[in-house]
């Protein structure tokens, strides 16, 4: 027994009484109708996925004209079903003429059970199908929608951060390579963001890739993707990220991270736009617009040979640089004010605000982590604090290097060994990571963990 709806419109009440018959024990649900006239009724009630539909309804006409002007108003009503014709005529160029205004098949009257029982299981799975299909649209759509929703944007009223904002604009029509270079937490992501969503590309997702995060020997798979059965835990196809970005944006959080060898395979992919998924040996063409994010400083990985100039030269078209807190005069307040409204409705303690000392403490502090610290330190005063008015003591801010509490643990040490060389580095990881002897993607993932 077949699930589905199906439908069958007929003039002759035999032919209808031999269908129910024949479908009784192959479809869960068939509905009957002599009068074509009800078709729109019965379609605004509930939805087919086969409509079985006669040519002709009238005594001595056999022009076809009334079932394809039937099968017409289907069409519109109902796309995703699969319309059966059905005529006793034989008239080929009817018959082609139905399946080119959208009609799934034919069946010649009189018919034979087995042809008519395969066609309309044909149908059947043909429409299941194209329902599916017609849902999984909807769901991409709705999720690339809920991707580039407007969250957080860029807020700041500073002088750097509306020359930046201006460049954006102007680069986001375009199609060139974007390279985001700045401190950690300067809101480089967000860079991204906002130009993709005013790009021409706004309508297709962001994908966001940390490249600095993923291993070697997974690389490929998660940039490339794999075919089933391509490696051992491979038990199914997947697209990689570049497949995913197609018509959109590719986002490379923390580029200054990966390997060399990482680098070529990346560069192979930028400059041929094409990739291969591991197990496969037919290219897949790819159309993305590509932003890259690094706290690194590429030319000089490149004069130590940790980066190849030649991706360099690909990924960085144009450059923008986010600038630290510290220097954009003016907005850590609004800043503080904007975290404070957001976290007062996530957290419902409506009505907080900050005393005037409370914001000047905000205004003096040098803001190591940027953005991201204030927001963390905003919101953890508003998740703390009993209080309507958040006063200078309700923000807890790091002490300065010379004052910092002793380190009681090998954890707490090793935290603040790692942000001693930060700060004595000036956040460049490969200098900090030579310090402290570990491989830059250690102190990466060390970093990662203390938050």
């Amino acid at each position: 027994m077949k699930s589905g709806k199906i439908l069958v419109v007929d003039d002759n009440k035999k032919i209808l009484d031999a269908i129910r018959l024949l479908f009784k024990y192959n479809f869960a649900n068939v509905v009957t109708c002599n009068n074509p006239e009800r078709i729109p009724e019965l379609l605004h009630q509930e939805s087919f996925h086969v409509i079985l539909l006669d040519m002709n309804f009238r005594a001595g006409v056999s022009s076809g004209n009334e079932g394809l002007f039937w099968l017409r108003e289907i069409v519109i009503l109902q796309p995703t079903a699969s319309i059966v014709m059905i005529t006793a005529y034989g008239d080929m160029e009817l018959a082609i003429k139905a399946v080119k205004m959208g009609a799934y098949d034919f069946i010649l009257k009189p018919w034979k059970n087995e042809k008519l029982l395969a066609t309309v299981e044909a149908a059947l799975r043909f429409s299941q199908s194209r329902y599916e299909l017609s849902n999984l649209k909807g769901k991409t759509r709705f999720l690339v929608s809920e991707i580039n929703r407007k969250g957080q944007g860029i807020t700041g009223s500073s002088e750097s951060i509306q020359k930046i904002l201006s460049m954006a604009s102007k680069v986001a029509a375009t199609d060139a390579n974007i390279l985001i270079t700045g401190e950690n937490g300067t809101g480089k992501e967000l860079l991204a963001r906002e130009i993709h969503n005013m790009s021409n590309r706004s309508n297709e997702a962001m994908v966001k890739v940390d490249v600095g995060t993923i291993p070697e020997t997974l690389f490929e798979s998660e940039l490339f993707g794999h075919e089933k059965g391509a490696f051992t835990d491979a038990k199914e196809m997947k697209k990689g990220r570049f497949e995913m970005a197609h018509k959109g944006t590719l986002f490379l959080d923390e580029i200054g991270n990966i390997t060399i060898t990482m680098q070529i395979k990346l560069l192979n992919a930028l400059q041929s736009r094409q990739i291969i998924r591991i197990g496969a040996t037919k290219p897949v063409q790819t159309d993305i617009r590509l932003i890259c994010a690094t706290n690194e400083d590429l030319e000089q990985l490149v004069i130590d040979g940790n980066f190849r100039e030649d991706l360099l030269y690909r990924i960085n078209t144009i450059v923008i640089e986010m600038p630290p807190l510290r220097e954009r005069e003016g907005d850590v307040e609004e800043l503080a004010q904007y975290f404070l409204s957001m976290y007062s409705q996530k957290y419902c303690r409506r009505g907080l605000s900050i005393s005037y000392a409370g914001i000047n403490k905000l205004k003096k502090y040098p803001w190591p982590g940027n953005v991201r610290e204030l927001q963390h330190v905003i919101e953890r005063a508003v998740l703390l604090s009993n209080k309507s008015i958040l006063k200078s003591e309700d923000f807890l801010l790091k002490p300065k290097s010379k004052d910092r509490i002793k380190p009681k643990t090998l954890e707490e040490m090793e935290r603040s060994m790692i942000e001693a060389s930060l700060e004595e580095n000036q956040g460049n990881l490969t200098k900090a990571a030579s310090q402290l002897g570990v491989t830059r993607q250690t102190l990466y993932n060390k970093i990662k963990r203390y938050q």
